[in-house]
């Protein structure tokens, strides 16, 4: 039986452990007991960008703001769909996340963060969100677990009103918010009508061949 083996471990500021397992051909990222991604499972994540641009297909030259790189899939799943015009701006909190890509994961990784159209950010994406003005077609948000945060008590700070707000004055006039969640959270749904975004919540399996559990993704659109 072949066994797990620890690669890597990373502290998140101000927050957990996060741990680079290899098992066999797969990788997986986690946390404590907790498995937060993996090469096993990735059907929601490139949904999260595929489906966010079926929403912005007629923006021109649209500029895509990707929220946690993760281990790319939602990145390469965008770069895939954009036009060649396009930007993505690609906001990663963890050092070591880009190193794992660029290192024991380059082969998946297939230079997507060198294409011309990404800029990489290294920060807190809530910040890249707060200085923003009407720059984005879409932001497409990754990050923790979804809105019932995981990783990271400031995390919090994005799904909260005054980072729904934040979100809101980023977005172009018909600019979209696409959020990713582990499961559903009604609380969280009202939370972004009361921010004054209309909410289109779609379930999408987990796995690319449409089985295993479901995950949430929230598409949000300006009201008039």
């Amino acid at each position: 039986m072949i066994q797990r083996e620890l690669l890597d471990s990373a502290w998140i500021p101000d927050g957990e452990k996060l741990e680079l397992y290899r098992h066999d051909k797969d990788f997986m990222i986690v946390i404590g007991h907790n498995e937060l991604m993996s090469t096993r499972k990735w059907g929601s994540e490139e949904a999260l960008a595929t489906m966010a641009y079926d929403r912005i297909k007629t923006a021109r030259r649209p500029h895509m703001l990707i929220g946690g790189y993760g281990m790319g899939f939602t990145l390469r799943a965008a770069l895939r769909v954009l036009p060649a015009d396009s930007r993505v701006t690609v906001v990663e909190l963890v050092p070591e996340i880009i190193q794992w890509a660029r290192g024991p994961m380059a082969h998946l990784t297939a230079d997507c963060l060198e294409d011309p159209r990404v800029t990489l950010v290294m920060g807190d994406v809530a910040h890249v969100i707060e200085e923003g003005l009407g720059d984005y077609d879409a932001i497409l948000l990754d990050v923790d677990n979804g809105p019932d945060g995981l990783v990271r008590e400031d995390n919090n700070v994005i799904y909260s009103k005054l980072g729904l707000r934040a979100a809101k004055r980023a977005l172009t006039p018909d600019g979209v918010l696409a959020i990713w969640s582990a499961g559903a959270d009604p609380v969280f749904a009202r939370r972004l009508e009361k921010a004054g975004l209309a909410v289109d919540e779609v379930k999408v399996h987990a796995r690319s061949n449409g089985k295993g559990a479901k995950h949430v993704i929230w598409f949000s659109t300006k009201r008039e």
